[in-house]
């Protein structure tokens, strides 16, 4: 009787095989696995690193600032150099091509970070988009100036808002153009006044969508046009607050 053929030691598919040991790769284990081959694709997972970690840092320090573990001053000096940090890490076009958007970063890489995600989006950070949440407001909700307001503060809001106008008028109308421009604006504004004088909410808005546009894209005739307007409004709002 002849014998039973030899049990296989795995179960046969159409596309098992054997392996053949002289064949078979050989890995060391404790060799080094690099994610790059080139110094420009090490920039490049340098550059992304640095983000990652930025925005992680930039949501502690937001916890932490709503917990009042810091200082104004000291977060205020933090945050700012983080959105730097971060503007200038993708300014670099390979760096901004991987980027894609926070979104799509954020969902690649697993992490939420909500409070850095709308501090990125903002790109101000609270004790300069929103003082009023920062600073006790009057009894009777009046608008008034700083008790520690100068002359000069004063002045120097008064021109940032000038000059912000005078682009407008004459046709500056991309983001690295007015961005800069309406950063001042709110940055002396909040110098002089905590008050959520008419307007000032549509400072922060046009601020948020500047800061959602590439550095060369211009607003359109109509949205200039509605910039203007409410800029005006918020000019006259902020005098308001003076006399």
């Amino acid at each position: 009787m002849a014998g039973s053929p030899r049990q296989l030691p795995y179960a046969p598919t159409p596309y098992s095989y054997l392996p053949n040991p002289a064949l078979t790769a050989k890995i060391n284990l404790d060799e080094e696995v690099k994610l790059a081959t080139t110094a420009a694709e090490r920039d490049l997972y340098d550059s992304l690193a640095e983000i990652y970690s930025i925005i992680i840092t930039l949501d502690g320090l937001e916890k932490a600032y709503i917990r009042d573990s810091i200082p104004e001053s000291e977060y205020t000096e933090l945050c700012s150099r983080l959105l730097n940090q971060y503007k200038s890490i993708l300014r670099d076009d390979s760096v901004s091509r991987e980027f894609v958007d926070l979104d799509t970063f954020k969902s690649k890489w697993n992490i939420e970070c909500p409070r850095a995600s709308e501090r990125l989006r903002v790109n101000l950070p609270a004790t300069i988009a929103e003082p009023s949440a920062t600073h006790v407001r009057p009894l009777n909700n009046a608008s008034q100036p700083r008790p520690s307001a100068t002359g000069s503060q004063i002045l120097l809001a008064t021109e940032n808002f000038i000059t912000f106008l005078d682009a407008l008028r004459l046709n500056m109308l991309s983001k690295d153009s007015l961005h800069p421009l309406l950063s001042e604006v709110i940055q002396s504004v909040n110098q002089v006044t905590a008050t959520d004088f008419d307007n000032r909410g549509k400072i922060i808005n046009w601020l948020i969508r500047l800061n959602g546009m590439k550095a060369t894209e211009e607003l359109g005739e109509e949205e200039a046009r509605q910039l203007t307007f409410d800029m005006e409004g918020a000019y006259a709002g902020f005098k308001a607050t003076l006399n």
